[in-house]
């Protein structure tokens, strides 16, 4: 997809619309919006919250409050609106035609970030098919209103460039997209099946964006992974080899960071990325523990996560231990008795966190004792592929064997587990 550089200088207002049903305090969220604003490149200048029953279907802040907008704009020159929900394309354009300046809402400042930040060719597609079903329904006859939607922070992304095609034009590319992306996710799968034939299991470390999940890949591996203190730093999946305490050699991979309000087209054009968790063994949930909002960051995880239909034990992992009073780990450790607090950093609570990996994932070994009937002695010869035999002694019924296996396959042998003589 073609971008443009974008300015650096950009000023934008923040507003948004408290209905009293929101699932994060308006003010926290507006604080993540700003965040977002100067991860894509605009310095946030003002807020402006309007306090409805619903947003409004044509101004979504309400005549009366878009008038003090407009205002507020003349007296400061803002160059954007960013408003901290998904407006429709009527929305768009009453804002944009009463405030005579660009207008973008959370959805298509996240797809602007996205387009910084994918570096890989399968991110760079899934990025560009997610904007491209943005922007069709917001696509109008007039190349006037096409110029004034503009493309992002600076006008990167689509942009006015690409917005100057028809309809027709979108959903050939967006066809070309789907089928490449498609064409990249068979070639996962077939490198997923090598996996799973060489008996390499794998744990996959999700959370918010920003929780800690690269400094804890680093942390556990050793292996540099790119770590920066901003949203989305990292986009594109990043997978590294780690052998636990028991010399059990796992793939430890990254994922990128959810947010709250993820855009469903990018859910949906990430889809096949997400999926591959559902292959993990075991899911790290990473928290950071020094976030204020960071209960309902775990539900916008957990819900995103059922949104693809994602079926693995996970265990919640709190990061950044290190900045924690006496009385937050107090807080954490009671509202999340089963979770493991750590620290990148200082090391504090990886021990513990490569024990959990081994118990949750069934990655630790167990000598069983078992009997094998001769109609099933295929059985024995997958033991000796991929277990420890320790003794086979035949008998009139069938084989008895001795052999230390993985946790992973013991489940599968309780049928032929032998009594105590």
């Amino acid at each position: 997809m073609s971008s443009t550089k974008m300015t650096n200088n950009e000023t934008a207002v923040l507003i948004a619309v408290r209905t009293g049903t929101e699932d994060i305090d308006v003010d926290r969220s507006l604080d993540e919006l700003s965040e977002l604003a100067l991860t894509a490149g605009a310095t946030p200048v003002g807020r402006m919250i309007q306090n409805r029953e619903s947003p409004d279907k044509l101004t979504y802040l309400g005549e009366g409050k878009v008038q003090e907008l407009v205002d507020f704009i003349t007296a400061n020159e803002v160059d954007i609106v960013i408003a901290d929900d998904e407006l429709s394309p009527l929305q768009v354009d009453h804002i944009s035609e009463l405030t005579r300046i660009k207008v973008l809402d959370r959805t298509s400042l996240i797809l602007d970030i996205f387009a910084q930040r994918a570096k890989s060719r399968e991110g760079q597609l899934q990025v560009e098919l997610a904007q491209l079903k943005y922007l069709m329904p917001r696509l109008k006859g007039s190349r006037e209103e096409l110029s004034r939607l503009g493309g992002g922070i600076g006008t990167r992304g689509p942009g006015e460039t690409k917005l100057e095609v028809d309809r027709r034009t979108y959903r050939t590319r967006i066809a070309i997209l789907r089928r490449e992306i498609e064409d990249i996710a068979k070639n996962r799968e077939e490198q997923r099946k090598k996996r799973r034939q060489n008996q390499i299991p794998q744990v996959s470390l999700v959370g918010y964006t920003n929780a800690g999940k690269s400094s804890l890949l680093t942390a556990l591996t050793g292996s540099e992974a790119y770590v920066e203190d901003q949203l989305f730093a990292t986009l594109d999946p990043l997978v590294r080899r780690f052998e636990l305490p028991n010399k059990t050699q796992i793939l430890l991979g990254d994922t990128v960071g959810f947010i709250r309000k993820l855009p469903h087209d990018l859910v949906a054009a990430f889809r096949a990325t997400l999926e591959e968790l559902q292959y993990a063994s075991l899911l790290l949930h990473v928290v950071d523990s020094t976030g204020i909002e960071y209960e309902a960051q775990i539900k916008a995880v957990e819900s995103t996560l059922q949104s693809i239909g994602c079926d693995v034990p996970i265990l919640l992992v709190f990061s950044k231990a290190d900045l924690l009073t006496d009385g937050d780990r107090y807080f954490i450790n009671t509202m999340y008795p089963d979770a493991v607090l750590c620290s990148s950093k200082t090391g504090e609570g990886l021990d513990t966190l490569t024990e959990e990996i081994i118990k949750l994932a069934k990655l630790g070994k167990v000598e069983l004792q078992l009997k094998l009937p001769y109609s099933d002695l295929n059985i024995l010869d997958r033991l000796y592929k991929d277990c420890d035999v320790k003794s086979v002694e035949y008998d009139g019924e069938g084989l008895k064997v001795a052999a230390v296996v993985n946790m992973s396959l013991a489940e599968s042998l309780l049928p032929y587990i032998a009594e105590e003589e």
